[in-house]
């Protein structure tokens, strides 16, 4: 009944509609007062032949001829009679149906199915809308996003430019506005100064054009966007962005820090206050072959392994879990605690081959680029000669080619780093590699979440979606750090103490075994307990850091609340 209540509102308040609405109504009008003339000149012709019908007879003659269904059982007898029959048989085909169809479809049906499809893609959100995120365009980053919104219970809307585009996702169950992104009155209707956050994604001159849209009506909204090119990020920022996403730059660095080569030393994942999460590969090290137990890191060191990367699985740090050449670990602990372990550690690689990159589009540089950072060479392989910017670490030449590959130094490589931005071809790549080299350690880029495993399957060790990642990016920015995404399908999480486990032990509380979550640090006024002992107690009003999968995660807020444990 609302939606209905909203088509009508929205087809009278147009002003083209209600024209044609009311050229319906004098059709009709027209027709009505055509059924009557014609009802009372049968009665006339009716007398002449000297024969009675009531009122309502008239009436049933006149719409029976007219809409051609028969002269039935009332007919007339005199050559009159039955001319006027044949001039209202003729007016019933031209008005009933021709001209009624054509006004009816024209002036109403069609005005009508549009005010119902705007009823689905408005024009305006409530306005008693708050705390919303605002998306500019709908792709895969837009895709992750929101269903970590729905997750968070974030509300949203996609602002869509075309009808046609907010028909196809409201479809699917998004929530989306129609609107011109450039102009100011869009934002307005979508209660831009109410909003907890607007998030462009949009290529880097329409997302300035969108930041200084908003800025210019919203002083205070966080804008966060996107940026393709390096030297886009201080235009974007005039404009009035908040924060500014290079997530070719930032995957390239994701992908580069699980590389095998140069230096065995950790890299920084992420950090919340004075705790440190960091990865490293367990290759070259004493630990290859122990279990988590006998590499007495706790002990020892002071770090506590707080999971395993294993081929792209991601195992939960259990004691007997056995570390292999493969391995990658987690690790949580002080900047002091990560310092010792680096110079316990330490070890280098003893390939000198250079590491291939697949692909010199913006990751693929970046890629390179992380590398050389930590002194690893590379060589990249691209076919589009206008994507080369360092001749001489490039390969041109189309990377499905053997010659290609050897010459690009995949028989030597410690390493294979695919990084395009066509899944399927990645998919391709990552087989070939696979087949060519069994041993090498193979690193994949995906821009779409859905095509993870598909990649996994191939025979990556590591996959990074760029969707993922931007997603992550983004909610990171909107929750102030309180989640944090140290992995593809792993966070970490920041959330006051439940009631429900106020006073209780680690040990006793059971968050690992009843949600998968891992408890790696206690916040308490002020104060950070890293890497608590099972017998601490829960202090109220304290916060607890954990660790876990998305699943884990979703669990531990079913089992103790989304109120109850949010910070």
């Amino acid at each position: 009944m609302k939606l209905l209540t909203t088509q009508v509102m929205l087809f009278l308040q147009n002003k083209p509609d209600r024209r044609n609405f009311i050229t319906l109504v004098r059709f009709l009008i027209v027709l009505i007062l055509l059924v009557a003339v014609f009802s009372v000149l049968f009665h006339v012709l009716m007398d002449r032949e000297g024969r009675y019908f009531s009122p309502w007879t008239g009436v049933y003659w006149t719409l029976t001829v007219m809409s051609t269904l028969g002269f039935g059982d009332i007919t007339f007898d005199s050559d009159l009679g039955r001319f006027f029959s044949v001039v209202v048989l003729l007016t019933g085909m031209l008005f009933l149906l021709i001209l009624f169809p054509f006004t009816f479809i024209n002036f109403f049906y069609s005005p009508w199915m549009k005010a119902q499809e705007q009823a689905k893609v408005p024009r305006e959100i409530p306005k008693d809308t708050k705390g919303h995120v605002i998306l500019t365009r709908f792709g895969p980053v837009t895709e992750a996003l929101i269903k970590k919104l729905n997750r968070h219970k974030y509300p949203y809307v996609v602002i869509v430019p075309t009808l046609a585009e907010g028909l196809e996702l409201h479809e699917q169950g998004y929530n989306v506005m129609l609107g011109p992104l450039g102009d100011p009155e869009t934002y307005i209707k979508a209660r831009v100064e109410n909003a907890a956050l607007v998030a462009t994604t949009e290529s880097d001159v329409l997302n300035t054009n969108v930041a200084f849209t908003v800025r210019g009506i919203a002083k205070d909204v966080p804008i966060i966007a996107t940026c393709n090119s390096e030297a886009s990020v201080d235009i974007l920022k005039l404009a009035g962005c908040n924060h500014v996403l290079q997530l070719g730059e930032k995957m390239g660095l994701f992908l580069s820090r699980r590389a095998n080569g140069g230096e065995s030393n950790t890299h920084l994942v992420g950090r919340f206050g004075e705790l440190i999460i960091a990865e490293t590969m367990v290759a070259g090290t004493p630990m290859v072959g122990k279990t988590i137990k006998e590499t007495r890191l706790r002990k020892d060191i002071g770090v506590n392994i707080v999971g395993v990367w294993e081929r792209g699985k991601f195992k939960a740090a259990d004691r007997d879990v056995k570390l292999t050449e493969n391995s990658v670990i987690l690790l949580a602990g002080s900047a002091r605690q990560i310092d010792h372990y680096n110079k316990t550690y330490q070890v280098f690689c003893d390939n000198p081959a250079p590491v291939v990159i697949l692909g010199g589009g913006r990751v693929g540089r970046a890629t390179g680029k992380a590398l050389q950072a930590r002194k690893i060479d590379y060589r990249i392989v691209e076919k589009d000669p206008m994507r080369i910017r360092n001749a001489e670490k490039t390969i041109l030449g189309d990377a499905a080619e053997l010659e290609i590959l050897k010459e690009a130094g995949i028989d030597q490589s410690p390493c294979v780093i695919i990084t395009t931005h066509d899944d399927d071809v990645n998919v391709y790549l990552t087989i070939y590699c696979r087949s060519l080299r069994p041993d090498i350690q193979i690193i994949t880029r995906t821009t779409l979440e859905r095509n993870l495993a598909s990649i996994h399957r191939a025979g990556a060790d590591f996959v990074l979606s760029y969707a993922s990642m931007g997603a992550n990016a983004i909610l990171n920015l909107l929750r102030r750090n309180d989640i944090l995404m140290v992995a593809e399908g792993l966070d970490l999480i920041r959330v006051k103490v439940p009631d429900s486990l106020i006073g209780k032990t680690i040990k006793e509380s059971a968050i690992r075994k009843n949600t998968g979550c891992t408890v790696i640090a206690i916040n308490c006024q002020g104060e950070m307990k890293i890497n608590p002992e099972p017998k601490m107690e829960f202090p109220e009003g304290a916060e607890i850091i954990l660790i876990g999968t998305v699943e884990a995660e979703n669990e531990f807020f079913r089992i103790y609340g989304e109120g109850d444990g949010r910070k």
